[in-house]
């Protein structure tokens, strides 16, 4: 019955429900599955492995729905739909559409995998679910980081605030890793500066805590990103499934390596980090509409008969506000589950799936933040912002006009949100800077 058992262990563990894994993510739980079992702790067979490469190569994709697993005895739904395609049962996504995963395996000339002992349990133990989206976003999110430097340094200008805060003797005397990197960055950034120049000698004593901490809010968050990745990074090249076998010692050893804690942990971690940077985004949108320092109330001629870019803070506020709910970790939860025997769990899934969420509304933020200093530099007529962020306003300006009277401003968000989301403008300005 041990065979037997294998397939009976993914039928009964495929009771995922929602909607379906995005087929980026899918590609990554494969290959994280392929090099787990390269470890060669896992007791499975040559075929499995090459099946799993096979799809992969080919993009056959196994239909996974999101949700129902709490991270535990590994990823076990989830895992349990990617497991049972590789048997011919169920289907797959090939170029957008639906076939069967038998189907598949003839296309390219293969069997259905037919498992043997231990091997069903090795492909449904394992963390591959949660690490996936964890490599997917904190991938995201270290460009994100990027772009929201170049967004506040612009924000900066278009509000005339200092560069003094960034300055490297200042800062070390509080020398974070994160600190330290934004700092370089914005000073970098703000390079020959005609706006800045302009008011050297202008009476403001201090600008307000959403410019003048930048170093210490986006750094701060910077060194929870580098906590996480360095996690993740651990995960990726570990084995996680049980039991594991060792073959030096003769032994065949149950232990936890499944539990997703750390997982959990790192991804939470993550979402606190972005929900930092999403307020503190919001608040520099703020600032920037509320009619201060030469600029127009939001940032529009004849305010009042133009609302301008008044209702991009309320989506910002939104989505910002959303983002503190979903900084909430899930990984501080437990719920007891298979007869008390997993009686402590990580919930990592979920905290794997709301770090995806958001950053998606952290992306929109960064782009209406964007927009909305972009517009402020116009204003700022005759004086040229300094020159890499010249260069990005005139990426901008190529795509997004200037607003001088009420539009449909839908279209521009969704523009900007897809010129950051596919590394346009950050591929641009990487020719002329480096940015940490």
């Amino acid at each position: 019955d041990i065979n037997k058992l294998q397939n009976n262990l993914l039928v009964s563990h495929a009771v995922g429900v929602g909607d379906n894994t995005p087929d980026v993510i899918v590609r990554i739980i494969i290959l994280l599955k392929i090099i787990s079992f390269t470890k060669c702790n896992s007791g499975i067979s040559l075929d499995v492995i090459e099946a799993l490469i096979s799809f992969l190569n080919n993009d056959y994709l196994p239909i996974i729905p999101l949700k129902g697993s709490v991270g535990a005895s590994g990823d076990l739904a989830p895992l349990s739909h990617m497991a049972l395609a590789l048997t011919g049962v169920g289907n797959v996504k090939h170029n957008g559409k639906l076939i069967s995963s038998k189907e598949a395996f003839k296309k390219i000339s293969l069997k259905p995998v037919k498992l043997g002992a231990k091997e069903g349990l090795a492909l449904i133990n394992g963390t591959q679910f949660s690490t996936a989206y964890g490599v997917f976003c904190l991938t995201r999110l270290k460009d994100l980081f990027k772009v929201c430097d170049l967004t506040s340094a612009m924000t900066i200008e278009g509000l005339k605030g200092s560069k003094k805060p960034f300055l490297d003797y200042v800062n070390k005397v509080k020398p974070y890793k994160g600190q330290m990197d934004t700092c370089k960055n914005i000073i970098a950034i703000l390079e020959n500066s005609e706006i800045m120049d302009s008011h050297k000698n202008c009476d403001r004593v201090q600008d307000m805590y959403s410019l003048r901490c930048i170093p210490q809010v986006h750094g701060s968050s910077r060194d929870l990103l580098y906590f996480s990745i360095k996690q993740i990074n651990t995960e990726i090249n570990s084995v996680s499934d049980n039991p594991l076998v060792f073959e030096s010692e003769d032994k065949i050893i149950s232990a936890g390596q499944f539990h997703a804690e750390a997982v959990g942990h790192s991804l939470d971690i993550a979402a606190m980090a972005v929900a930092s940077l999403s307020n503190i985004s919001e608040r520099r949108i703020f600032s920037l509409l509320k009619g201060d320092y030469e600029l127009p109330d939001f940032l529009v001629d004849n305010p009042g008969l133009n609302s301008g870019f008044m209702m991009l803070q309320v989506t910002a506020a939104a989505l910002a506000s959303e983002n503190k709910l979903l900084s909430n970790p899930s990984s501080t939860d437990s719920i007891p589950t298979c007869s008390d025997q997993e009686d402590y769990v990580s919930m990592a899934p979920y905290s794997a799936r709301k770090l995806f969420d958001s950053i998606n509304n952290f992306e929109a933020i960064l782009s209406i933040e964007l927009m909305c200093a972009c517009q402020a530099i116009d204003f700022r007529k005759g004086l040229k912002p300094a020159k890499i962020l010249n260069i990005l306003h005139k990426l901008i300006r190529k795509h997004i006009p200037f607003l001088d009277k009420d539009r449909l401003l839908k279209n521009d968000i969704d523009l900007l949100i897809k010129l950051i989301n596919e590394n346009y403008l950050l591929n641009k300005i990487n020719k002329y800077i480096s940015i940490i």
